[in-house]
């Protein structure tokens, strides 16, 4: 299993290399280039020498200039902790260990990595709430649903959850926003942003100040984040429930479970203990998936309520052809994606004796 874990890893890099040479090779070709709308922005209506001046610092600063292979050969430099140091000109000087770095932003002026690190922590806060939400709906209601198969339950639940996946995300956040956030109807939720104005100044729990109660930083929060889980979590739970559904089904007419109720063994020893550990497979494989897919949604739904996470630096990156932005987002998520299914495969032997990669 080590080896199999070691060999894994190493395939990674290979994976990764070409998942962020395909983003870079396709936006150096776009239409503009790389840099074109932050060279677009930083020009505005400036002329003749001075706007030669500002093209001059972009070329000398990002190498836009060079070839695209030379380009992204500096950029995967630059990542590396082992690779070749530049001096102030961006000349090559020794070879060796150094300090990897993500670059920086043509469009804020700023690291990279400072952006991801206060990004990132957004987006995995919204879905670290939001998957343990969709498996505690999905594996209840389709264990349910699968129990009594054909009842009240069962149907209304399967029309339900169809609708709920045929719901498109953007439609469903912006009819929220329109009917619980807005002023006009219920006005239940903030319709944007993290945080209140004012959370600075809240303490981290509710507390009685000057003579009111103050809800805190975390009610706070949890406050701005309940309509973002909910178009999160929505489709995710309705699909996982109807594959808990059509496994268990399939496990519950096997062999081994008939024999377990001839034997006389109680309906829900037979279904939790023997069919729910034989359906894990399907939701182990979903579960590899469900954390990029979250991730991918992300963009969406950073978007429509303004949060500051992974999604929103990335669509913005892609706004101003960000090189640095584009390829930091696009090689985080490769990671998180390629780790993903590194643990669904650890997990499966975990399940399932019978698999085995030795």
């Amino acid at each position: 299993m080590l080896t199999y874990i070691l060999r894994r890893l190493l395939l990674m890099i290979p994976t990764l290399l070409g998942i962020t040479a395909l983003v870079f090779f396709v936006m150096a070709m776009s239409p503009g280039g790389i840099g074109g709308a932050a060279l677009a922005a930083a020009g505005g209506n400036v002329r003749g020498a001075e706007a030669a001046r500002i093209r001059a610092y972009y070329e000398k600063r990002y190498h836009i200039n060079r070839p695209l292979i030379v380009q992204y050969g500096r950029w995967l430099n630059e990542i590396s902790p082992i690779g070749w140091r530049e001096d102030d000109e961006g000349n090559f000087t020794t070879f060796g260990f150094k300090s990897p770095s993500l670059g920086e932003s043509m469009e804020r002026h700023r690291p990279v990595g400072d952006l991801i690190a206060e990004s990132l922590p957004i987006t995995l806060l919204l879905n670290f709430i939001t998957i343990p939400i969709i498996y505690a709906i999905g594996v209840w209601t389709g264990i349910r649903a699968a129990r009594h198969r054909g009842g009240a339950f069962d149907s209304i639940f399967g029309f339900t959850q169809l609708a709920a996946w045929s719901m498109p995300t953007v439609w469903l956040g912006v009819m929220l926003i329109t009917f619980l956030a807005s002023n006009q109807y219920l006005h239940l939720f903030p319709a944007a942003g993290l945080t209140e104005m004012n959370a600075s100044q809240m303490q981290f729990l509710p507390a009685h100040v000057a003579g009111h109660w103050s809800r805190g930083w975390l009610a706070d929060v949890c406050w701005h984040l309940i309509m973002p889980v909910i178009c999160l979590s929505f489709g995710a739970s309705a699909f996982l429930t109807k594959l808990v559904r059509g496994s268990v089904l399939e496990n519950l007419g096997a062999d081994y479970a008939r024999t377990a109720r001839a034997k006389g063994v109680a309906e829900n020893v037979v279904l939790y203990r023997h069919v729910f550990r034989n359906s894990l497979i399907a939701l182990i494989t979903v579960a590899a998936a469900i954390l990029p897919s979250l991730l991918a949604g992300s963009v969406i739904i950073e978007t429509i309520f303004s949060i500051p996470g992974m999604g929103q630096l990335g669509v913005e990156g892609a706004r101003f052809q960000d090189r640095e932005v584009i390829l930091a987002v696009t090689l985080i998520g490769g990671i998180i994606t390629l780790v993903s299914m590194l643990l669904r495969d650890i997990f499966y032997v975990l399940a399932d004796p019978r698999v085995s990669y030795d």
